[in-house]
């Protein structure tokens, strides 16, 4: 199975998102872009790929872990966004009080996959924390400049990331244009629990 670890945002921060990302989809060149949906918004902390059943028990033991070391849960808003390049557009997330907390977890997720065996010994992904918005369909259409320049003086309420989750991703399958993966929670454990 194909597993990440991640954070879910509450619905009231996705709402919040969703309602100001609207005017996004109406800017020239927005048709150009494959836009993910609001129910699938998460922070991914750690991509794990392909995982065998028995090493998802042990990642998942790991993953407990690494949450019940945690300082409790993470304190935390949606601001402003970014974009990878030409690829794909994100919104960005503000730590209101330690900056590295985030960071820190997601190094620990990355430790429990290395310890679990589904993550090669060398991997130390640079990590940033992202929610993506968007991917463009081709290289360098449109011109995502815009659309952060839009996202720039957003900023959503505060809210603390509980849970960490061990997450499925099923990718599409039908070939319907536009078909979103499907995410299935497999693992949750609240931080500092």
């Amino acid at each position: 199975m194909r597993l990440f670890a991640a954070l879910w945002p509450p619905a009231e921060a996705v709402a919040e998102l969703a309602r100001f990302t609207r005017q996004l989809t109406r800017l020239p060149g927005a048709g150009d872009l494959r836009w993910t949906t609001p129910e699938s918004w998460h922070f991914t902390l750690s991509f794990y790929g392909e995982v065998p059943e028995k090493q998802a028990d042990d990642l998942g033991t790991r993953l407990a872990r690494v949450a019940h070391r945690a300082h409790g849960p993470l304190p935390m808003r949606l601001a402003a966004g970014g974009r990878f390049g030409d690829r794909a557009l994100w919104a960005g997330v503000h730590q209101d009080t330690d900056r590295a907390a985030l960071t820190r977890l997601a190094a620990a997720t990355t430790a429990a996959g290395r310890r679990a065996g589904v993550l090669p010994v060398d991997a130390h992904p640079s990590f940033r924390a992202h929610l993506t918005l968007a991917r463009a369909r081709n290289r360098g259409t449109p011109d995502l400049r815009p659309y952060v320049a839009q996202l720039e003086p957003f900023t959503g309420s505060s809210w603390s990331a509980q849970d960490l989750l061990l997450v499925r991703s099923e990718p599409p399958t039908s070939g319907v244009p536009g078909e979103q993966p499907r995410y299935e929670p497999v693992g949750c454990w609240p931080l500092g629990g």
